[in-house]
């Protein structure tokens, strides 16, 4: 659900509870009233976080009793908190509207839920809603902020995670920490004061305690001392660097019959609030000089015991109603088998239905708890409403990460997780990549084949399909050339088969086709040859004949591959994939193709270099951008607008120029071969060509924009353009006149995006110079820009069209979708004999045929 429309205050009229600002009728912070010594905040009239505040400034609404003028003084100094905080101040007074379930307090009112067990919220179900956690709960394990031998703290990296909890506290967000480390600390407080009590004698005598003894009997007999000398010196640690940052820090040392009191349980999370309230971090740490020992007991009246800072962070952060939880510890998350096994995975999204699939180790050396106690407490804090993350702390930037998104440590959701990971997705299209490559040409032709067939003789079943799809859409509202690109048609489907039995009549030489042979000596034939780029990424809106189209594409070439496709064809694409998975299980390859589902997977797998080579956006200029931004190691082919030209130059015919130009525009006008610009030839501006020409983009409900210079040239004309280039990606263009056709290449060549442009003329020496001068993937004369198309261009189909200069450019087919490797053969050669001259090169070019038994002899 949606954090901020819900309703925040617990109290019975629902007010929103602040502190007083400077000029609201109140003095100063000292007015606020102590009840049995608690803090309570004034009222203020906000509902809800939607509506305004305003103080209750009224002498009936301000407090009757108020803190003296010492007490006034102290609290002067503290940071008031911002007045839009979400939750209300529970004090010891007992406000209206608080019950209490076992040892769990619990709200009434719109926040109390069916039962008293269930929390106020629902945890959040996906990474992405984790920006918008407001109050966070930040455990850190012994093994993060200790130093490997366990005498004293890593100090370097708990400067890292205080600066990162630092950003944010200032961001407006309310942390509380749950800290260890007092023992080691305190240990080695401890060592340096037994080194420094010993003689001389003693010290540099082999028959007493060396440093080692000392390390050793601090660390098995004195942990209470440890832990009663570190506790000053630790919380004097965070101070000082909290400080750094501008942040006060308070120190709250529980212990386990804290928490099972009822009257000491209140007054504990009293204190952490009011802290809360004040802008100050609660540092949370178990009094190890007074507690007990860890002991295996049951949890008392269903919540969860306090066992260690595992299940002390859960019960903090359910307690307090915490948005998220962060346990931190030298793990990187759940592992589906044991860490150590060579096939083992993070479950990056945990599940409490994935409990039973889980094997526990071990717990770490330096802490009290093990990965047992933490999923057991992650899952306690979800199911009670708090969302969870399990990670490594000892990692760089983990809580950034996690905030913002990424796919760090475990997740705990109650969302359904896919039954397949991502990474295992990844991982079978590579393997599968490969047994595509060893069928032999016939076998992925067949598959391909297949796949066309499916597509007729199960129209119907597709027709019905996407009528579900279309159904959605028009309840979404989607209309127009979306609406049109999410259709199918028996037309369009038999122009579907009939274009995947063209890849496939033309795939036999695609995978193994020799392109270059040299005798490089008499006993070294090398031989360079096409092999598939391996996994490929492929990503589209809301077209479903895309994915058989790509699918084939894929199989043809013998590349791995994974698809994303629209949610507004979400049904049309799982039937599609079901054709092509059944297609390809008849040859052991159905892994070699799959689709992920989720929207988050896609920022996931742009990570996984080492499974995907290439990624391919096809759609809008805004989704090709933002694929590219994102994908930092994999490269992406790709075009990131499709701003074309129609250039129409003096010596145009007016007929093929008004065809032209309205097929540019209107065939498909959201399409990145869609007409955008409309060039035209000064001299043409006061001839019958230009009206006509304008009158027929009008009469195609095209709205026209003007350039600059042609709005110079016209009185009333059409509202300027605010940009030259611009991809309209709708029914609309901006129409410029230039001086002559060089006018027009320099202009294209400055506002355009080296897609498809396109020249208009009789004059063959016009033409020739445009189509040698103009530096686009796509350069046509005569012919309309829509024609910048796979299938149209003989491709059988294309997977995108790319306007970039290294690889494949145009529309890319099969043979964008290949690479090559070198193969040489030899005789024993090594290369010490070539540096000797016992052996020569040659270096002479075959030609490319007989290659098998050229290759033979």
């Amino acid at each position: 659900m949606h954090r901020a429309n819900r309703i925040i205050n617990p109290a019975a009229e629902h007010q929103f509870f602040g502190y007083s600002k400077p000029n609201s009728g109140v003095k100063s912070q000292s007015c606020r009233v102590v009840l049995h010594g608690g803090l309570a905040p004034l009222p203020l009239s906000r509902k809800s976080v939607d509506s305004k505040v305003e103080p209750l400034t009224s002498q009936a609404h301000l407090p009757t009793t108020t803190l003296g003028k010492r007490s006034g003084d102290f609290l002067r100094p503290f940071p008031p908190k911002r007045l839009f905080f979400s939750r209300g101040l529970i004090t010891d007074g007992g406000p209206s509207g608080v019950k209490k379930y076992g040892s769990l307090t619990m709200f009434s009112g719109d926040h109390a839920t069916e039962g008293g067990h269930s929390p106020v919220t629902n945890a959040f179900l996906y990474r992405h809603q984790l920006s918008h956690a407001k109050r966070i709960v930040i455990k850190m394990g012994s093994a993060v902020i200790t130093r490997e031998d366990g005498n004293g703290l890593a100090l370097g990296r708990l400067a890292a995670i205080v600066e990162q909890v630092s950003e944010l506290q200032n961001e407006g967000r309310e942390c509380i920490l749950i800290t260890s480390g007092a023992v080691a600390f305190g240990k080695q407080k401890l060592a340096q004061e037994v080194m420094m009590s010993m003689s001389m004698r003693e010290t540099i005598s082999g028959n007493y305690n060396t440093k080692e003894d000392i390390k050793t009997l601090m660390k098995s007999s004195f942990k209470k001392p440890n832990a009663a000398v570190g506790q000053s010196g630790l919380q004097a640690l965070y101070e000082t660097m909290f400080r750094n940052y501008g942040i006060l820090v308070g120190q709250v040392l529980v212990t386990k019959p804290d928490f099972y009191n009822d009257n000491t349980r209140q007054q504990l999370f009293t204190t952490i609030n009011e802290l809360l309230q004040l802008n100050i971090i609660p540092i949370i740490n178990t009094n190890d000089a007074v507690s007990p020992p860890p002991q295996k007991d049951e949890d008392p009246e269903g919540v969860l015991g306090i066992k260690d800072n595992d299940s002390l962070a859960a019960r903090v952060a359910v307690e307090t109603r915490a948005d998220l939880a962060i346990l931190m510890s030298d793990v990187d998350g759940i592992y589906d088998r044991s860490p150590s096994h060579e096939d083992a995975r993070v479950m990056h999204n945990f599940n409490p239905v994935d409990l039973a699939k889980v094997e526990f180790g071990e717990k770490s050396d330096a802490g009290t708890g093990g990965m047992e106690s933490k999923v057991r407490s992650a899952l306690w804090a979800l199911e009670n409403g708090s969302s969870v993350v399990i990670c490594n702390g000892m990692k760089y930037n983990t809580i950034r990460k996690i905030m913002r998104g990424d796919k760090v440590g475990s997740f705990f959701t109650k969302a359904e997780v896919d039954a397949m990971p991502v990474e295992v997705l990844a991982k079978n299209a590579r393997s599968g990549s490969r047994r595509l490559q060893a069928l032999a040409p016939e076998a992925r032709a067949k598959i391909i084949n297949k796949i066309a067939d499916s597509l007729i003789s199960r129209q119907d079943e597709i027709m019905s399909v996407n009528e579900l799809d279309l159904r959605q859409a028009r309840l979404d509202g989607v209309v127009g050339a979306m609406y049109s690109r999410l259709a199918f048609s028996p037309q369009k489907i038999q122009a579907l088969a009939t274009g995947l039995k063209q890849i496939a009549a033309t795939s036999y030489q695609n995978v193994g086709k020799v392109v270059r042979r040299t005798k490089v000596s008499d006993t070294m034939d090398l031989v360079q040859r096409t092999v598939p780029i391996g996994v490929l990424m492929v990503i589209f809106e809301s077209r479903p004949d895309a994915l058989p189209q790509v699918a084939s594409l894929a199989i043809a070439s013998a590349n791995g591959l994974l698809m994303k496709g629209g949610k507004e064809a979400t049904n049309s694409n799982n039937l599609l994939m079901n054709i092509v998975k059944e297609a390809l299980s008849e040859y052991g390859c159905a892994d070699a193709i799959s689709m992920v589902s989720k929207r988050e997977a896609i920022g996931d797998l742009l990570k996984m270099d080492q499974y995907i080579d290439l990624v391919i956006p096809r759609g809008s200029g805004e989704l090709v951008k933002s694929i590219k931004e994102q994908s930092k190691m994999i490269p992406v082919l790709g075009h990131a607008e499709g701003v074309c030209h129609v250039y129409v130059d003096k010596y145009a015919d007016l007929e093929k120029a008004r065809a032209i130009v309205k097929d540019s525009k209107t065939d498909y006008p959201a399409a990145c071969n869609a007409m955008e610009t409309l060039l035209v030839h000064e001299d043409l501006l006061k001839t019958p060509v230009f009206d006509k020409i304008c009158s027929t983009l009008k009469e195609s409900g095209v709205a026209i924009f003007s350039g600059p210079t042609l709005a110079k040239h016209l009185t009333f004309g059409p509202p300027q353009a605010h940009s030259l280039k611009h991809e309209y990606g709708d029914m609309a263009c901006t129409i410029e006149i230039v001086k002559d056709m060089y006018d027009a290449i320099d202009h294209i060549h400055k506002f355009g995006s080296s897609h498809t442009d396109v020249i208009v003329t009789d004059n063959e020496e016009n033409a020739q110079i445009f189509l040698e001068s103009v530096d686009s993937a796509c350069v046509f004369a005569n012919c309309s820009s829509r024609m910048a198309d796979g299938y149209r261009l003989g491709l059988g189909a294309e997977v995108g069209i790319s306007t970039g200069r290294i690889h494949a450019r145009g529309p890319v087919g099969v043979e964008g979708l290949l690479t090559t490797k070198w193969v040489l053969n030899g005789d024993g050669d090594i290369a010490a004999d070539y540096a000797s001259g016992e052996k020569h090169f040659i270096h002479q070019q075959l030609p490319l045929i007989d290659v098998e038994s050229n290759f033979c002899e």
